[in-house]
């Protein structure tokens, strides 16, 4: 996972810091992970321990500092507390969770703990550096939009990456960087505020994005102009989210054409590198890390921040700092408005992170699925947080939203349940699967079509049928699937059992034809034991929520959450 960047034994004194000298006894073992770019100045400062021969409690104190990508220690912790982050995977077989862990970005705590990780609590979580995220552009492209002498915003950005001749951007996929993360964010919340069909501006930003992604920041990097010829220029990378110590590297290694930073306002959310002791680590340890981390908010090492391009978390930053042109005040940018994503108190918005990444991996990515929505009289329950509208109206209106994120590839098809829709069966096909480019217009009319029965909930028969639909015409290279929203439990005394369900479905599992199944029940009718014992055998997930206005959230980030599809 991780490349050991810097072992180093040290010491210290817990408390007032007296020196132990060479009478301290034992060792106390501490791991640290930190983010590529910070961790020469960690392992810096680690090293000033040794010299100055202090120790816990008595105890010597060995540390070992490793660089680790912070995707790559997000995933050995989700991969530990039972956490699902779309776009992330599954950790390495060789990684292992340090005990501090001080990755880019706060965001990846956020999203672990609003992913499934219910139990992950960090201690401590103070910022201990800061690099602003910026638009790098090749200085000629900048100059072309007023660069340095114009103040721009994501809302001239957006203009031009929408424009009938687009600037080139791209991005580092952001499910999987903080910096892209975070430009993802501005962007999209300038696309919603642009007026108009939000929507629609906000799923042509992500596209726009999308054709000019990169796995890696060092690809994206790659793809700037290598060469002062015009053709060349034209042809590269003109636009991309990095951070400010991103462009900094980058130019310190002289390329032919420089990269100006752009700090467009509103601010977007920094990387603010968060100081995370992890959750049950011993107590000798803890008071090692704590001691840690007073050492990495002195003056001294605010320098070494400075030597690495990073600034102190207040956006000041140390000697020998060399700010780059048009770069805000030491204090960092005057905005009054709140970055994307943060709310008005200054705390990171987890719905507006996880509305980012879900919507970010629909519209990148292509799938073949079922849409199944439950039309039993239940359904015509009204939802007062939804202006009385009923279950079944929040839930098509859901639908209706995310229909708009889906692109021409994926294959969707529209089914209906409750009990004796066609005769005896239970289930009712208002479109087939077919591609989008073809369907999309009977979609939208077969949603507007859907109404509530007197019925009950058929809930077996109706599942074990879509999955058989969707297993019938399986397409390789893409993520075949059923989704089904559901207002309350089986109720079909003709139907089959519950047992006679799950055996079927165990019969009809195929891991070189796999179908997921996604459950998103509705209101407190539901047993999420019942949806369980179903998406166990078919892989997927339950999601339950009393709420039915969430359920427009929850469908997105079920999508997202999907596994790459087999080939």
């Amino acid at each position: 996972m991780a490349t050991a960047l810097a072992v180093v034994v040290a010491g210290t004194w817990f408390g007032y810091q007296q020196l132990a000298g060479p009478s301290c006894s034992g060792e106390i073992q501490l791991t640290v992970a930190a983010t590529p770019e910070l961790a020469p100045a960690v392992g810096d400062a680690a090293d000033q321990w040794v010299k100055d021969g202090a120790a816990v409690g008595g105890t010597c104190i060995a540390v070992t500092v490793a660089s680790a990508d912070s995707v790559e220690v997000a995933a050995a912790v989700a991969g530990k507390h039972g956490a699902t982050l779309a776009g992330v995977g599954q950790a390495s077989g060789t990684a292992v969770t340090p005990d501090v862990w001080i990755p880019d970005s706060s965001t990846w705590l956020l999203r672990l703990k609003n992913n499934g990780a219910t139990a992950f609590a960090p201690g401590n979580g103070a910022s201990i550096a800061r690099s602003p995220i910026v638009v790098a552009m090749p200085e000629p492209v900048a100059s072309r939009l007023g660069w340095p002498d114009e103040k721009l915003s994501w809302t001239d950005l957006l203009r031009a990456v929408s424009s009938d001749k687009p600037l080139r951007a791209g991005i580092v996929e952001p499910t999987r960087d903080a910096a892209g993360l975070s430009g993802l964010l501005s962007l999209t919340a300038a696309a919603s505020a642009s007026g108009g069909d939000a929507q629609k501006a906000t799923t042509g930003a992500l596209r726009a994005l999308a054709t000019g992604r990169s796995a890696l920041r060092q690809d994206l990097l790659a793809r700037f102009p290598r060469s002062n010829d015009p053709a060349s220029i034209a042809s590269a990378l003109s636009a991309a989210a990095l951070s400010e110590e991103d462009v900094m590297a980058y130019n310190n290694t002289k390329p032919p054409i420089p990269l100006a930073a752009l700090y467009l306002e509103p601010s977007p959310m920094p990387l603010d590198y968060p100081y995370a002791v992890l959750p049950g680590i011993e107590p000798s340890k803890a008071s090692a890390a704590r001691v840690l981390y007073e050492l990495l908010t002195t003056q001294g090492f605010k320098n070494r921040l400075a030597a690495q391009s990073l600034r102190a978390p207040d956006g000041n930053w140390g000697e020998g700092f060399r700010a780059l042109q048009g770069a805000p005040s030491p204090a960092g940018g005057q905005s009054t408005v709140p970055p994307a994503g943060v709310g008005a108190a200054g705390g990171l918005d987890p719905v507006a992170i996880d509305r980012a990444v879900s919507g970010w991996s629909i519209a990148t990515q292509s799938g073949r699925m079922l849409c199944v929505i439950d039309v039993s009289g239940s359904m015509k329950t009204e939802v007062p947080s939804a202006n009385n509208a009923s279950r079944a109206q929040v839930t098509v209106a859901a639908a209706s939203r995310g229909l708009s994120l889906f692109d021409d590839t994926w294959s969707i098809g529209l089914w209906t349940f409750s009990t004796n829709l066609v005769g005896s069966r239970d289930w009712r096909e208002i479109v087939p699967i077919n591609p989008l480019s073809s369907n999309r217009s009977k979609l939208e009319q077969g949603l507007g079509f859907v109404r509530p029965s007197d019925g009950n909930t058929g809930l077996y028969d109706t599942m074990l049928e879509a999955y058989k639909r969707v297993q019938q015409d399986w397409e390789p290279g893409r993520v075949n699937s059923v989704v089904l929203f559901t207002d309350g439990k089986n109720e079909d005394d003709s139907g089959i059992s519950q047992a006679k369900l799950l055996s079927e479905l165990k019969e009809l599992a195929d891991p070189e034809r796999p179908v997921q199944v996604v459950i998103i029940g509705i209101g407190n009718g539901v047993s999420k034991a019942e949806l369980q014992s179903i998406t166990n055998i078919t892989g997927g997930g339950t999601f339950v929520t009393e709420d039915p206005t969430k359920i427009g959230d929850i469908f997105l980030k079920a999508i997202a959450l999907r596994p790459n599809a087999p080939r």
